[in-house]
């Protein structure tokens, strides 16, 4: 409780402080594009795009050896075949060594602000999952809400439309997707599961390869920007998982998902703040266990709040965030079938650094991350971080 109440302070008295200034608002939050919607925006008559977005990360727990790696880059093409009719794709390298599709669709606009989409894209689901690029969040990793409870970076195949309704401030996305895989078969008859209690539904993310699909998700977001300097989202996913055919049908092959997630960002002068709720009913968890011999909670919910300020002045270039960030996060908030609530999988972080972005596009990141959980374990280490992310 007094970690909460200090967190809350700091950022009442930053968003105080930040009342007193004259200075203009730095980032607006109704204006930021994530990398596919630059691509789809800013081909100004050109046929082919291309662009980039990586990070190189330095990670350093407490009494443990540190870690350098480049999580990732992220080559990003686009290609216009008209003027209603547009292709995006991103492909990753995750730690030089593993490659990926992380985005590939067509983009078809109907009318000025209704477009048509299909192929591999982001679930739109809090934040990160749609805004990750190294220059557009605080701190050098992610926040864990967006890795524990929203998988992120969630992509799926499907299609769908998105749009805007200008008259009332509100942009929307709908789409019908493929959805996490459960199980498949052991080889000895019985099944192996995907899913578990630490992490929740992240070891079901099928990433678009070789993806199996037993019935189709929903996913829908509306996002709310009619007072200046604030964008609201409200985001909803539902659906089953997806299991091997040939297992399909067994009692505990499949479970049902429900998630809803709350957003907002906010900026006025120098001070910036967001934060965000997400929570996941899962339905058959306690077969799904019994099945498979895994752990997975029958709830899955995790919020964060966060504030930064510029220290430098609105008229230089460079901006040097100086950021607080607290996030709660639990992948056993219920559990069935007599399965006990594992107090390690209730975590709460926080994360307080810097973030110097030097020029449009590179940002320097330095952090230190205080980490623990419901039973304090000794294997839950304190970290510091530094980062260099770049974004063009």
């Amino acid at each position: 409780m007094r970690k909460i109440t200090l967190i809350f302070s700091i950022l009442m008295v930053s968003f105080l402080n930040a009342q007193t200034l004259q200075d203009s608002i730095t980032f607006d939050p109704q204006k930021q594009l994530n990398a596919a919607q630059r691509l789809l925006s800013g081909n100004y008559g050109k046929a082919v795009t291309v662009g980039a977005y990586g990070e190189t990360t330095y990670n350093q727990p407490e009494g443990m050896n540190g870690e350098l790696d480049i999580q990732r880059l992220v080559l990003l093409f686009g290609y216009k075949f008209d003027d209603r009719t547009q292709f995006v794709t991103e492909l990753e390298l995750e730690h030089t060594v593993e490659i990926f599709v992380e985005q590939a669709f067509v983009n078809y606009a109907v009318a000025p602000n209704v477009s048509l989409r299909g192929g591999l894209m982001l679930v739109p689901m809090g934040i990160i999952n749609e805004f990750h690029e190294p220059t557009t969040f605080n701190g050098v990793e992610r926040p864990a809400v967006d890795a524990a409870i929203i998988p992120t970076t969630w992509r799926e195949i499907g299609v769908g439309v998105t749009g805007r309704f200008n008259e009332l401030s509100l942009g929307y996305q709908a789409y019908i997707f493929n959805g996490f895989k459960s199980t498949e078969a052991d080889g000895q008859g019985g099944i192996s599961g995907f899913l578990g209690g630490s992490n929740g539904l992240r070891g079901g993310r099928q990433k678009a390869i070789q993806s199996t699909i037993d019935s189709p998700t929903l996913s829908a977001k509306f996002d709310y920007y009619g007072i200046p300097g604030l964008r609201l989202g409200l985001a909803g996913y539902f659906g089953k998982t997806q299991a091997a055919d040939d297992i399909e049908e067994i009692d505990g092959a499949n479970i049902g998902i429900s998630m809803l997630g709350l957003d907002a960002r906010y900026a006025y002068q120098r001070f910036t703040a967001r934060g965000q709720f997400v929570y996941a009913s899962l339905s058959d968890t306690a077969e799904y266990n019994a099945a498979t011999g895994r752990d997975l909670g029958s709830a899955l919910q995790g919020w964060y709040l966060e504030g930064a300020y510029n220290l430098l002045p609105q008229d230089n270039q460079q901006r040097l965030f100086a950021f607080v960030r607290y996030e709660q996060y639990d992948t056993h908030a219920k559990t069935e079938g007599g399965l006990p609530q594992n107090d390690a999988y209730n975590r709460n972080d926080i994360t307080t650094g810097l973030s110097y972005h030097i020029a449009p596009g590179v940002v320097l990141k330095g952090d230190y991350q205080f980490r623990d959980n419901a039973l304090s374990e000794p294997d839950v280490s304190n970290r510091l971080n530094f980062g260099i992310g770049v974004w063009f």
